[in-house]
């Protein structure tokens, strides 16, 4: 064990730091004078993000984007989804989906003496296309029990949890207002929701491959959780919230999309022929010479 801990920001995602500081006018922060000084990869890495979320420009200034990201509390992945929720008419949705995903995995319980029942309580939230419209079920039928805590108890489900996820959706929607993007809602059409999240986390994006999952970008191997929705669906695309090293790497809050999605949310970032299925390309008629080819 080290003698003092490694201080939080040389061990964390420095998106909402870089763009704190861009929002008060420090456009230098390779050589901004830091307490300690966060590690030079993660502060490139953190400015490629946002230029790539659109939320810095070529020259690494602020954009109208970037701006309306600063002034939301929460990861720029999860900013730029609620944004990108405006254009899809799904903010509603995606709120709820965000303010769910802030309280960290917390919702379900599992006590050993009921694990079947409280598996099929879980089980009776799923919705096809992936945990996230899983999280808006659980949220829109907390709402309809009148916020109650005895339905939390029957489903399995962590009452205090649902509460600081209502604090937050409450907290997102004041500020919405603020930066004056318009609530609108998708009831029932879950594309749009799916293709917002998308938005936001095509950062996130594993395709399936003869091997598993793979991410896109760095071919790292990975996993649906097991307590995902999705975990015996096998879908060929996914976009993950986060990875949770175990004893595998594992993908937890996964989604299914639509590759097409990528091209249509990031075109800057990914390129139609990265996104094309190897599984349908069919391999050449003549791949070798023949022996009497070779003579």
């Amino acid at each position: 064990m080290e003698e003092t801990t490694v201080p939080e920001i040389q061990r964390t995602n420095l998106g909402n730091v870089v763009l704190l500081l861009k929002s008060l006018g420090i456009n230098d922060l390779i050589h901004f004078d830091f307490m300690d000084p966060p590690p030079h990869e993660t502060l490139v890495l953190a400015l490629e993000q946002l230029y790539a979320l659109g939320a810095l420009n070529h020259l690494g200034e602020l954009t109208k984007l970037g701006r309306k990201m600063a002034e939301l509390p929460v990861d720029p992945l999860l900013s730029k989804m609620i944004l990108a929720s405006e254009q899809y008419k799904c903010s509603e949705q995606i709120l709820t989906i965000a303010a769910m995903l802030s309280v960290n995995n917390a919702i379900f319980y599992r006590p050993k003496d009921k694990v079947v029942h409280a598996d099929n309580a879980r089980m009776n939230f799923f919705l096809p296309g992936g945990d996230h419209l899983v999280l808006l079920n659980v949220y829109n039928q907390w709402v309809e029990s009148g916020y109650s805590m005895q339905w939390c108890y029957e489903n399995f489900i962590q009452f205090r949890s649902m509460r600081r996820a209502r604090d937050v959706r409450e907290q997102l929607e004041g500020l919405m207002e603020r930066i004056e993007v318009d609530i609108t809602s998708s009831e029932g059409d879950y594309i749009p929701v799916r293709k917002a999240i998308t938005a936001g986390f095509f950062y996130h994006t594993a395709r399936l491959t003869r091997s598993g999952y793979k991410t896109v970008k760095h071919l790292q191997t990975v996993f649906i959780h097991p307590n995902s929705s999705l975990f015996e669906e096998q879908p060929r695309w996914l976009i993950y919230h986060e990875l949770v090293f175990t004893t595998k790497e594992f993908m937890r809050q996964v989604i299914e999309i639509d590759s097409t999605w990528l091209l249509e949310v990031a075109p800057h970032y990914y390129k139609a022929k990265e996104l094309e299925d190897a599984s349908t390309k069919k391999l050449p008629k003549k791949v070798g010479k023949t022996r009497e080819e070779l003579g």
